[in-house]
């Protein structure tokens, strides 16, 4: 049995090893630093080469999935969703662990897998009967196909709202969030969402025009691309200096949950609010905690010797804001004090803005544009032109 190196399967190759060189490497990190999210991405990464080695050895030459492994299971296409699922929620939270309810998540994969199974243990001439009989006739592999579709729907809506909840509640506990961001998994998530749609269109127009082998080549050229991408943003990916303890509790605004729990709060809490915010803001102005870049809700909180919980919803309530932005506040009011000294005229902006707590220049104008409606330099010329 030999390999047949063409541009089609060397293509496919190159991208079937990527995946598993960067599978073996997350998996010794997560072993050597205890993540299990490392070991989630590995296995995704795997999942996402068995779903272009069937075209890989095809285009190869290779017979053996069709001559001895026919009905075989080949793929881990009903176990790629729960994997890429259980990664987010695994790096949201470093302390989550799997529970027994979850075996229900890989159902899908056992049920199909031991339907391939058992028709394959029937031997050659079996497979062939089963084929002919009944897996062709009442399209089966269809029915897999929009199964597993169907299945991919599921995991990317629950990821993207889960995705979208955790956005929320980091911006109510740090004040750097680029770090914690996770922006190369949103990506991930939109792009397997293109392909999945590709490849649902794809099949479609396959079972109308009978596209030839060599056609489909393409929907897996895609799937090359997103491994490359995965492998190298997921193990670059900047892991937090402090474990997150996200635990999505399906509120994705924070502010309107202030909201009511203010509503329902009796008179004399409102008052505990009232003075520990007149606390923060004390303490902002004498000490500047702000200018910090690392500040966190927790950090905040151990100064002040008061829960996290209670000191974010003091914020939320008093200021409007959630305490990224309530701390981004104070760092833009520093550097419009701070960019209008003649002693800092020799600082870009971006160099006093570093020195005002801000960590990077796409936070600082992000920020600063928010709650000034103008750019930086704007600023600056307008006030210059004043004077």
């Amino acid at each position: 049995m030999s390999f047949y190196f063409n541009v089609y399967s060397a293509v496919l190759l190159f991208g079937f090893l990527q995946g598993w060189i960067y599978a073996l490497l997350l998996w010794i990190r997560g072993q050597r630093e205890g993540r299990l999210s490392d070991y989630l991405l590995g296995w995704v990464l795997v999942a996402l080469c068995f779903n272009i080695w069937v075209y890989m050895l095809g285009f190869g030459g290779v017979e053996i999935l069709w001559q001895r492994l026919n009905f075989f299971p080949r793929t881990l296409s009903f176990l790629l969703p729960p994997l890429y699922y259980f990664y987010l929620r695994s790096q949201f939270d470093t302390g989550f662990r799997f529970k027994w309810r979850d075996l229900i998540h890989v159902a899908p994969f056992l049920l199909e897998a031991t339907y391939r199974l058992t028709i394959f243990a029937g031997g050659p001439s079996f497979v062939h009967y089963w084929e002919k009989t009944f897996h062709g006739p009442w399209h089966l592999d269809d029915l897999l196909f929009v199964s597993s579709t169907a299945q991919h729907v599921v995991y990317l809506y629950w990821s993207f709202r889960l995705y979208h909840h955790y956005r929320s509640w980091v911006k109510t506990q740090f004040s750097n969030v680029e770090p914690v961001s996770f922006r190369w998994f949103r990506n991930f998530l939109i792009a397997l969402s293109l392909l999945v749609s590709i490849d649902f269109l794809v099949t479609v127009v396959d079972l109308w025009l009978n596209l030839s082998f060599w056609q489909d080549w393409w929907n897996n050229l895609a799937g090359v691309i997103l491994i490359y991408y995965v492998s190298i943003a997921g193990y670059a990916q900047r892991q937090p200096g402090r474990q997150l303890t996200f635990s999505d509790s399906g509120s994705a605004n924070p502010a309107s949950s202030s909201d009511e729990v203010q509503k329902k709060t009796p008179a004399t809490a409102n008052l505990d609010q009232d003075r520990i915010y007149q606390q923060v803001l004390n303490l902002m102005d004498t000490e500047k905690p702000y200018l910090n870049p690392d500040l966190s809700l927790p950090d905040l909180a151990r100064q002040m010797k008061i829960n996290a919980p209670t000191l974010s919803l003091a914020i939320n309530v008093g200021s409007s804001h959630n305490f990224n932005d309530f701390v981004n506040a104070y760092r833009v009011s520093e550097f419009k004090q701070q960019a209008l000294l003649p002693g800092n005229a020799h600082l870009s902006l971006l160099g006093i803005a570093l020195e005002c707590g801000f960590n990077s220049k796409a936070t600082f104008n992000r920020a600063f544009k928010k709650l000034e409606n103008q750019s930086p330099g704007e600023f600056v010329a307008s006030r210059n032109l004043d004077q």
